[in-house]
Formats: structure tokens, sequence, C-alpha cells
């Protein structure tokens, strides 16, 4: 697809797309916020922080949702789950309309479809200790009542997401970012989820630590089969985990395809201007910087 075309998704070929079970399809997803000025606040526009993304997710597979900030990301996924109302739009899980779902239908859904946040610290509660963190799931969703069983439950997570069991009675200040986003996961798998969106899961750890988040995220992928929707602004990262990606800007995808087909044969001129912000570690390599001006789509 060339730049001048019109603001459309640019796929590659079919082996680009998902040869895994469709567990999840995104289709149409718009999500818009109201602009209020004035001083009685009246409605005057509205800000498209996504508008019509469509895409699907196979079982047991990670798809990358790769862009700048402000670009949309964060809201398909919160929106997908439900945490922010969509403006149009269908979301399927399972076969299951997400958004016309309600009572024990949503609960179900609810917990097969988990969410790992970006900031550690801000989403976890400061004043409750972690065994209650990461068994509160397991409580409203009454999976668990006897407490010594949950007890066991919340230490054996927290064990296999490589945290201490002794961390159960600390609080979250207490430790480190890589710690509390373990600590994350880890609530987030207490539900035994099928389906977990990971909100730029690294970008606030040290480039140390990232490693090791990424490594605990693909071993439980293959452990529990789980599928990912893995949000980044870092091809980096996106190359390492993704088989499949697509890009995102100004809260549409404009290309998507295979790691091989958008790392290697980019088409859009914001995929390639992604691409070459990459750090180049061979400081003897010359990378040319291509600058997308926010032209045509």
């Amino acid at each position: 697809m060339t730049t001048e075309a019109a603001p459309e998704t640019s796929t590659s070929s079919d082996p680009s797309k998902t040869s895994h079970e469709q567990l999840l399809k995104v289709e149409g997803l718009k999500t818009h916020f109201p602009i209020r000025t004035g001083l009685l606040q009246r409605v005057t526009g509205h800000f498209k922080a996504v508008d019509g993304v469509s895409f699907e997710v196979g079982k047991g597979e990670t798809l990358g949702l790769v862009g700048e900030s402000g670009c949309g990301k964060t809201t398909v996924g919160r929106t997908l789950l439900r945490l922010v109302p969509a403006t149009a739009g269908k979301v399927t899980f399972e076969g299951q309309d997400m958004f016309a779902a309600h009572g024990q239908q949503l609960q179900k859904l609810r917990s097969d479809m988990q969410i790992v946040f970006q900031d550690p610290a801000g989403s976890l509660n400061p004043r409750m200790r972690i065994a209650s963190i990461v068994g509160e799931p397991l409580v409203i969703h009454g999976m668990i009542t006897d407490k010594a069983e949950l007890r066991e439950r919340v230490e054996s997570l927290l064990e296999r997401c490589g945290m201490p069991r002794a961390a159960a009675d600390r609080y979250p200040h207490e430790f480190s970012g890589g710690q509390r986003q373990r600590i994350g996961i880890a609530r987030a798998l207490a539900l035994e989820p099928k389906f977990i969106v990971c909100d730029e899961p690294t970008s606030a750890l040290d480039v140390s630590i990232q490693a090791q988040v990424i490594n605990l995220l693909m071993d439980l992928q293959e452990e529990f089969g789980l599928s990912y929707l893995f949000i980044s602004h870092d091809m980096a990262v996106i190359q390492h985990v993704c088989k499949r990606i697509a890009v995102m800007y100004k809260g549409k995808i404009v290309e998507e395809g295979s790691r091989d087909d958008i790392i290697g044969n980019p088409q859009h001129k914001y995929t390639q201007s992604l691409l070459s912000a990459v750090p180049e570690p061979n400081p003897r390599k010359t990378k040319q910087r291509i600058i997308f001006d926010g032209g045509a789509m």
C-alpha cells in the first residue's frame, strides 16, 4: 500500500492471517470521547481514540498491537474488555458477543479475559496485602471460599510467577517494579483466563528486568495455552514476542501481517518510520531515519 492510498488497513498475503483456531474477533471497533467546552461543559465534538479497528486473535497466539503513544492502543484493550464503553463495533469471544453479555454470562467472560496493566505500582492497591490483591478475583467470582485453600492458591500463583510465598503477607510498596509486575501477572492468572491483554507490561521497568518479565509471559503462554493481545510502542519488544503484528496510527490499524512481513517488508510509511527508530546495536552500522509526516494513511 502506498502512502497516498486511502486510510485502509494494509494486510500481507494469506499466511499473515492467523492459522490458529479463532478465539477473539474485533469488528469495526470505535471508541469516541466527548469534547466538552465552555462554562456549561457542553459537548462540542468527539475525540476519536479508536476509529474502526478490526482484527482477530487465535487460541494460543500473540497479536502485537504497536504504535506511538496516544494512538489508541490502550483504549482498544480496555474497550474490548468493557473497561471503557464502546461507541460502535462488535467484539466476539468464543462466539459470544462481548457487548451484549449481561449477568452470569458477562461474569464468565470477564473471568476468561484479563489484563496486565502498564503501571505495576498504580494497578495494585497500596492498602491491601499481596494475598488479598491476588486472591480478590477468586473471592469475587466465588471460585474459592475456604481460607486455607485460598491462601495455598495465592502462594502457588506467586511462586509460579517467580515470587516467594512469603510475599503474600507484604504490601506493594515493599517490592521493586519488576516484582510488582509479577504480582500483577499472578493476579491476572488467578481465574485461569484464556485471553490476556498485556498493556505495555514492560515499559515502566528497567531494561534488565524487561527480558525477565517477557520470558515469564512467554513461558506462561506455553504452559497454559494463553492468548495475548500484546500492546507496546517498542518495535523491538513486539518483534521478539509476537508472530503477528498490527500497526496502529491515530485510532486506525494501518498495516497488519506476519512478523516477517511487517519487519522485513513494511508497506506503510508509518511502519517504516517505527522500524527505523529501533536502535542499532552495532555502532559501526548506520541506519537511515525515516520520518513520517502524518500525511495520507
